[in-house]
């Protein structure tokens, strides 16, 4: 590790990176992603059960959130490809196999979630949504059919993410109480990493 740059080091000091355990920014934008996916699908899920005023702003907070969320997810992507920030993985064999493929398969889904949100809104012609403001289409109009299938796929999308999720949160617990190793604990915030 003699190649190590005065940039990484700083980054793995300020990030509280020891090199066993995810550091405190990994960690961070982990549990913002799993909040953010959650809300997200609990307000899609549920806004056709309110009157239009409130629908709306259901609406709104579900575009907010997934302007953050794409925001979260290129961070994430940055910074575990940064050098220094991989933390060795536990697993063996298969389940190592299984655990990075779940995890590029999420990042994949994430990035294709944001991207048909934002596809499908700024192909109506539409701003996203983001706490007030507007940000303007980047794109041109598209067809309503298109945008239809569009927005099917992100709801699909969305659907798989979250049984991804279930899945990848099981094998954490697998891990935790019955082969009772680090997995899960790695990527506790450190406050919770004794209980």
């Amino acid at each position: 590790m003699t190649d190590q740059t005065s940039f990484d080091t700083a980054t793995r000091i300020v990030a509280g990176d020891d090199g066993t355990t995810y550091d405190g920014i990994a960690i961070a934008l982990h549990w913002l992603t799993a909040v953010l996916v959650i809300a997200n699908f609990a307000l899609a899920q549920t806004w056709d059960w309110f009157a239009r005023p409130t629908k709306g702003l259901m609406e709104d907070t579900h575009m907010s959130f997934g302007v953050l969320l794409a925001v979260v997810i290129v961070a994430r992507i940055i910074w575990r490809w940064l050098p220094w920030h991989q933390v060795s993985a536990i697993e063996a064999g298969w389940m190592r196999i299984a655990s990075k493929a779940t995890h590029y398969l999420l990042y994949l889904m994430l990035v294709a979630e944001a991207s048909l949100g934002f596809a499908f809104r700024w192909g109506a012609g539409r701003p996203m949504a983001f706490f007030g403001t507007g940000i303007p289409p980047l794109i041109g109009e598209m067809s309503r059919p298109l945008r239809r299938e569009l927005r099917e796929f992100h709801e699909w999308i969305g659907w798989a993410i979250i049984i991804l999720a279930l899945v990848h949160a099981a094998a954490a617990l697998y891990h935790h109480y019955v082969l009772k190793d680090r997995v899960l604990t790695r990527m506790l915030p450190s406050g919770a990493r004794g209980a």
